[in-house]
């Protein structure tokens, strides 16, 4: 849990140094407190960060970081930053779009449509986390969300599901369900760290597998 809370303290940081400042532009940095940010498609911007509001960079257009606390991030089709960081709010890359550092939430689901590509890792607290033939090139974290990648996806460094620290009752809750789908390809190590429903298809190719025991399925769906 340390590098998720770390996470989460750099952002709120964030909100408490724009705290009281409307809205500011330095060069083609877009910083705001209370408001969403929208990029044109196409367009090319520096940082783009606000406190309370969502951020959607537009189809072909490239940023810096994309940056907010309370809101969602959305990256349309062919859409580039450097990374994706939010602490109560979804992180969704449609098709082909790419981010060169880490995609981040606490509270909030992380999908990536087909093509799409994160360099570094996914990492998450709560909420669910989708690959639809994307590529991941480090690794994948959460707690208590589920996963469901693939099909034909590649995820170059490993998967952990941490135990939470934070609640007696969470291996006594409905597991997390992790799906690894035909076609997917799981480099590292998959570790849990507590109680999962794991399913991987006949299929996939996966690494080495500390703290569950893989249920595997053909056809397309695993089941539920």
């Amino acid at each position: 849990m340390t590098q998720l809370r770390a996470s989460a303290t750099a952002l709120l940081v964030l909100a408490l140094a724009l705290a009281g400042t409307a809205a500011a532009h330095d060069g083609d940095d877009t910083t705001m407190v209370t408001g969403s940010i929208t990029v044109s498609p196409g367009e090319h911007r520096g940082d783009v960060k606000t406190v309370n509001g969502s951020i959607r960079i537009g189809h072909g257009a490239a940023v810096a970081n994309a940056h907010t606390v309370n809101g969602s991030i959305t990256l349309e089709p062919q859409a580039t930053a450097a990374e994706a960081k939010t602490v109560n709010g979804s992180v969704r890359l449609e098709d082909g779009a790419h981010v060169s550092g880490r995609v981040v939430t606490v509270n909030g689901s992380l999908e990536l449509g087909r093509g799409a590509e994160v360099a570094e890792g996914l990492t998450n607290v709560n909420g669910a986390i989708r690959l639809a033939g994307a590529h991941v090139g480090g690794d994948i974290t959460t707690v208590n969300g589920g996963m469901d990648i693939g099909p034909d996806a590649h995820v170059d460094g490993g998967i952990l599901v941490r135990k939470n620290h934070h609640s007696d009752d969470s291996d006594a809750q409905q597991p997390p369900r992790i799906v690894i789908g035909p076609g997917s390809v799981v480099k590292g190590t998959l570790r849990f760290e507590r109680a999962v429903r794991l399913y991987v298809s006949d299929r996939a190719t996966i690494g080495p597998l500390e703290g569950a025991t893989a249920i595997r399925f053909g056809g397309e769906r695993a089941p539920e």
